[in-house]
């Protein structure tokens, strides 16, 4: 039963998930953190963000903890040392490249020095490429750049918004990722509770123990879900952690 599960590691994903619409840490979700964490409990965030974008946040709440980055891409231990990157090959990024110039369409990526948008570099070699996006507020536009994405098997897609698209290596997920960490503590998926948001946290909320999905999450994310939570504007995060680990922790 889901409810008996003794939660040994929570996976949280930031944005639209632990972070409001401001992009904060409420004093709520942080109080519901570090009690977790006092509890024993493995609290690590698993981003779409690179370390460059996520570090300011992540070190406010001092956890101690792994950490894991860019939907997957990265792994980083508790002392953020580097345990596995995962790239882009420069072919993939040349197609998608190729897309963007097709279609007119806004992009972004996330090399391992820095996040480009649209100053890309003439010599796409030159960088060592971990993500790439698209941002596309026109359906019809974003469709046909998905539909050509999906056709590649060698690249993993999927979104952190409605209007976007996310692009890594095959088999580059929060799921995987997850996996690894919890091999290197010794544990097993059935005792994590993750939570997010969109596409990109949909593998880690279908193979952890419990998978939540947050109030404001895209409809499949929340189907896919065992349990839903209050949007990230109220404090979801919080309450999720109350409800499946601090209580059961105290059981």
């Amino acid at each position: 039963m889901v409810n008996n599960r003794q939660i040994k590691l929570i996976a949280i994903d930031m944005d639209g998930t632990l972070l409001n619409d401001c992009h904060e840490i409420s004093m709520e979700n942080r109080k519901a953190i570090q009690e977790a964490e006092e509890k024993g409990i493995h609290v690590v965030i698993s981003t779409g963000r690179t370390r460059m974008s996520c570090d300011e946040l992540v070190n406010s709440l001092a956890l101690h903890a792994h950490l894991i980055t860019v939907n997957g891409s990265e792994i980083w231990d508790e002392n953020r040392t580097l345990i596995e990157r995962q790239l882009l090959d420069l072919q993939h990024i040349e197609q998608m490249w190729g897309l963007k110039q097709q279609h007119d369409a806004t992009c972004w990526a996330a090399t391992v020095n820095k996040v480009i948008r649209e100053e890309f570099p003439s010599d796409l070699s030159s960088h060592e490429w971990m993500k790439f996006g698209f941002d596309i507020e026109e359906d019809d536009t974003r469709k046909k750049i998905l539909a050509e994405l999906q056709k590649n098997k060698e690249l993993e897609v999927t979104n952190s918004s409605p209007t976007n698209i996310e692009i890594n290596a095959a088999g580059v997920n929060k799921a995987n990722a997850l996996k690894k960490v919890c091999e290197r503590l010794g544990i097993t998926m059935d005792h994590v509770l993750a939570m997010g948001d969109s596409l990109n946290d949909l593998a880690m909320i279908k193979e952890a123990g419990i998978g939540v999905a947050m109030g404001n999450a895209q409809p499949f994310v929340k189907q896919s879900a065992d349990w839903i939570t209050a949007t990230n504007v109220e404090n979801g995060v919080a309450k999720a952690i109350q409800r499946w680990a601090l209580r059961s922790s105290s059981q």
